[in-house]
């Protein structure tokens, strides 16, 4: 089915002109815009019923949207107190993909195989990047009919169609499967209007339609069709109602559902929270604490965390062969796994646990003791490894030219875990080739050089000697004594944290970090970064504060942080973002 004419009439919405300037009208107008591609038999069949399916846009909850006839207008990203600014945010490539394995039962991969990967910073949720195109609009048509064509096979349309067909116009079981699956994929009860329009689709079930087959199921695969390039499914659009305070809006249960399901699990809302938020019990905080308590019980929660920290520590995509980057993982997740749920502790033990979980593989990688039964918890042998910054997935993410980087490394430390930002080289500098400094072959004397030209000193003091006390450990987080190849070209095992003293290894650093109080503070602002959906400003800084005062006070328990922040107000407040 063609996005342009699933969109055809949305140009004329109220509610998304009010949406003007966000993500979600740009995909809109750019599927207005571009035509019909409507083609021959069952595919003319779903552009036209994509067209006649448009439903208005609205939600049948009641929201106001900021900006609206007699409403506030939005204010400026200066006011950030109360509330965090959003708009119409449209679901990452990951979330799609569990959305469609949640409520269709289909984990082939759709969405990866369709759509192209979304721009890491260094999450991959930044609604401030995302950008709508022709491309991005066919991509999801093409993704729509692969899954459709597999979740209508005979085997799998159970998973949606919980009724008995009678025939191919029995009405009521098409609208009870409108409804129910409508509820799963737009996060809320159909309007109406919708329902109605949706159930004009069974007319291609029972009329005479070039190259469409007389079934029940014609007008079910239409519906799915649809639904899943519908704009409100594919953006996370927030509305909610005047709070009386200018540009500020208290969202309702569905989207408090919503809220909490992506960021806790990276997917929508099951049926029991879908229930809560028709009960109105996901209003008070008291109640969204609870909610938050389920999700985190849920091993989707476990799974949403382990990749928050994969984007947030980047080692999403580990350099190393299958079976290595297999063991680096089942290591990493298996520490954060026993700090944050199965034995939880204070979050920093993260960064400076004495132990690690490995089989024999990562045994002889890392020059310790195999555990008994293939794989287990080991002790390291002394204070330079500790904790996930001596993983070799950490310790691989921020390689370059085939190898460690002083500086890649640096700029690790300073960015992901002392939020502190760094500026580019200049431009005249190619990035692309590694340094060197006339005949010198040993890595440490041509990264040297970096901190004697007067344009680059000031910055690569910040960054490689942090890289060289990390040097000992190679891309893979094996030990070792020189560089690769040149025996004669000792590493130092000796690094600088500037401000904060020496080291040696990434246990010392860890300890380094922690003991500085550094680490708590910017994993929160990567956290609420992440909740938010872009980067913080300098107006939600006590937002920041607040949340990691809690965090202190809970002993450092993610799993509290994460209820306490859900049960905050600001959690179901938002603010109008202003249009650029």
């Amino acid at each position: 089915m063609s996005m342009r004419a699933l969109n055809g009439l949305r140009c004329s919405v109220p509610r998304f002109v009010a949406l003007a300037g966000t993500c979600c009208l740009a995909a809109t107008l750019a599927a207005c815009t571009s035509g019909s591609s409507a083609g021959n038999g069952a595919n003319a069949a779903a552009a036209a019923a994509g067209t006649a399916a448009q439903t208005g846009g609205g939600n049948g909850t009641g929201g106001a949207t900021g900006g609206g006839p007699g409403g506030p207008g939005p204010v400026g990203p200066g006011n950030l107190t109360t509330a965090s600014a959003s708009v119409a945010r449209r679901l990452s490539r990951s979330e799609l993909a569990n959305v469609v394995r949640d409520v269709l039962g289909d984990d082939t991969g759709a969405a990866e195989k369709f759509l192209s990967e979304d721009v890491y910073r260094p999450f991959d949720n930044d609604y401030t990047v995302q950008q709508a195109s022709g491309a991005l609009i066919e991509s999801l048509e093409a993704m729509a009919t692969d899954i459709a064509d597999r979740v209508m096979l005979p085997a799998n349309r159970g998973k949606i169609v919980t009724c008995t067909p009678t025939g191919p116009g029995d009405a009521a079981c098409l609208r009870t499967t409108i409804e129910t699956l409508g509820r799963r994929l737009y996060r809320r009860p159909l309007s109406e209007e919708q329902i109605t329009a949706y159930l004009t689709l069974q007319s291609y079930a029972t009329e005479n339609t070039p190259g469409v087959t007389h079934d029940f199921y014609t007008a079910v695969d239409l519906v799915l069709r649809s639904m899943l390039q519908d704009p409100e499914v594919l953006y996370r659009v927030e509305t909610g109602s005047s709070t009386g305070q200018p540009g500020v809006y208290k969202l309702d249960g569905y989207e408090v559902a919503s809220r909490l399901s992506f960021l806790l699990w990276g997917s929508a809302p099951d049926d029991a929270l879908l229930d809560q938020a028709k009960a109105g019990a996901l209003l008070d905080g008291a109640s969204r604490s609870s909610a938050a308590t389920r999700l985190l019980g849920d091993a989707r929660a476990r799974q949403q965390l382990e990749r928050f920290h994969s984007m947030w520590l980047g080692y999403r995509a580990i350099p190393a062969a299958a079976d290595l980057a297999a063991a680096f993982s089942m290591e990493t997740n298996k520490l954060i796994e026993k700090v944050v749920f199965d034995q939880p502790s204070s979050y920093l033990d993260l960064f400076t646990s004495p132990q690690t979980y490995i089989n024999g593989l990562l045994a002889t990688q890392y020059g310790l003791p195999a555990p008994a039964g293939g794989e287990g918890w080991a002790s390291y042998v002394d204070d330079k490894r500790a904790g996930i910054l001596s993983h070799g997935s950490v310790l691989a993410a921020f390689s370059k030219f085939s190898d460690t980087s002083p500086t890649q490394r640096g700029i690790f430390i300073q960015t992901r875990l002392l939020c502190n930002k760094v500026q580019p080289p200049p431009a005249n500098v190619n990035v692309d080739q590694p340094p060197t400094d006339g005949d010198k072959v040993c890595k440490i004397d041509r990264y040297d050089a970096h901190r004697t030209s007067p344009s680059c000193a000031a910055c690569h003091s910040q960054l490689d000697p942090i890289g060289y006390g990390l040097e000992n450990y190679d891309i893979g987080g094996k030990y070792r004594t020189h560089d690769d190849a040149h025996a004669e070209c000792t590493l130092p095992d000796k690094g600088t944290l500037p401000g904060f003293g020496d080291f040696s290894g990434p246990g010392q650093l860890a300890h380094l970090l922690v003991d500085a109080g550094k680490v708590e503070e910017c994993f929160v602002q990567h956290l609420l970064t992440f909740a938010v959906g872009r980067e913080l400003r300098p107006e939600e800084d006590s937002a920041k504060q607040a949340l990691l005062a809690s965090f202190k006070t809970g002993g450092y328990n993610l799993q509290q942080l994460l209820t306490g922040y859900a049960a905050d107000d600001r959690f179901s407040l938002r603010q109008e973002e202003v249009a650029p």
